[in-house]
């Protein structure tokens, strides 16, 4: 296991050493840690031009430092809407799969959480 002697301690030189994995942050907040960059991917693509001109204007409006850090918010927003629509089916197939006791019993629970929030506001 490889040391790392520990070079000051308030000013005073000092013998210890710990092991590398064990060397604790000095106080330098602004300094990365491991674990605090997310790991990126290359990718290396060719887009339409109109594309491409949406990311270079979020780099220009400062939305973003770079075309590829611009292409992150527009994939998150693909996979929100994708899996809003997958949440959709899957719940209008749930209800479709309902008995129709199960299916009343729906009815009523969604009747009275809809009193409930109408008596709040009046």
């Amino acid at each position: 296991m490889e040391f790392h002697p520990l070079i000051r301690s308030r000013g005073a030189q000092t013998s210890l050493k710990f092991p590398l994995t064990e060397v604790a942050c000095t106080g330098d907040s602004l300094s990365p840690k491991i674990g605090d960059v997310q790991p990126r991917k290359k990718l290396s693509t060719t887009i339409a031009v109109t594309n491409y001109a949406y990311l270079h204007n979020m780099v220009k409006a400062g939305k973003a430092e770079s075309v590829g850090e611009a292409v992150d918010p527009a994939v998150q927003l693909a996979r929100r809407v994708e899996n809003r629509a997958r949440l959709e089916r899957q719940t209008a197939a749930y209800f479709r799969g309902l008995s129709r006791k199960a299916a009343a019993e729906e009815a009523d629970l969604e009747d009275a959480l809809s009193a409930a929030s109408q008596d709040g506001h009046a």
